[in-house]
């Protein structure tokens, strides 16, 4: 894990700033975000990618449409990520430097109200017409953020890397709960919809980027259908 949980809102403002605004991400780019994260890709590779696919495309003559997705980044990303690995390899020169600081914003009291909102949310969002399976892991895992925060408010220097861990393995659980409980011509239609967004974009992904792509943007579309937070600490 990063020793900062800023990556998406980083990634985020770097690419609109880069493009010149006047555009929101999509679902796809939250969902390439979150397969970067979960694939190790520090924040600087994924920052010095979407420069490099910026500054390539403004050496273009004919520029008549602006890069509208981050996806148009995800192979200059992905080299700069090998670029990266290959310059650290027998580096020494930065050893014993001071790391940026992991938990500034993410003081106990913060984390605690931040689990127990993401509870509340939990535990108002699914109506009784949901499956009573998916409203079960619901209320366990609402029951679980509030253990958490207790458990949390009482360290002075809370392990983030273990609590991301539990938020990780909730969602999961909470993931597989609405998947299953999901019509399968909602299923159908959802990632159709995932495979003609990806379409303009195959050529420079590989499959199990692809296919993780996929899958991160469904669980986006069943968060969003239920009106359910991201547990994650990187969505503090």
């Amino acid at each position: 894990m990063e020793n900062y949980f800023n990556y998406f809102t980083e990634i985020e403002e770097h690419f609109l700033r880069r493009r010149g605004g006047g555009l929101l991400l999509s679902t796809l780019d939250w969902a390439l975000i979150e397969t970067w994260k979960d694939a190790g890709i520090p924040l600087e590779a994924v920052l010095r990618g979407i420069d490099a696919a910026f500054d390539k495309y403004d050496q273009r003559p004919s520029r008549t449409q602006k890069i509208n997705s981050l996806a148009y980044c995800s192979q200059a990303v992905l080299t700069a990520a090998e670029e990266m690995k290959e310059a650290a390899v027998g580096a020494s020169s930065f050893e014993g430097a001071p790391p940026p600081p992991a938990t500034q914003g993410f003081e106990p009291e913060a984390i605690a109200a931040y689990l127990c909102r993401n509870a509340d949310l939990l535990e108002s969002a699914l109506p009784q017409t949901t499956a009573s399976a998916a409203r079960n892991v619901a209320q366990d895992a609402a029951k679980t953020l509030r253990c958490l925060a207790e458990e949390t408010e009482k360290k002075s220097n809370p392990r983030l890397e273990d609590l991301e861990r539990r938020l990780t393995v909730l969602e999961e659980k909470l993931f597989a709960a609405l998947l299953s409980a999901m019509p399968d011509e909602e299923i159908v239609t959802v990632r159709a919809e995932a495979d003609r967004d990806l379409a303009p974009y195959r050529r420079k992904m590989s499959g199990p980027q692809i296919e993780q792509l996929q899958k991160q943007y469904v669980h986006k579309r069943l968060l969003e259908k239920h009106g359910l937070p991201r547990l994650s600490l990187f969505y503090m």
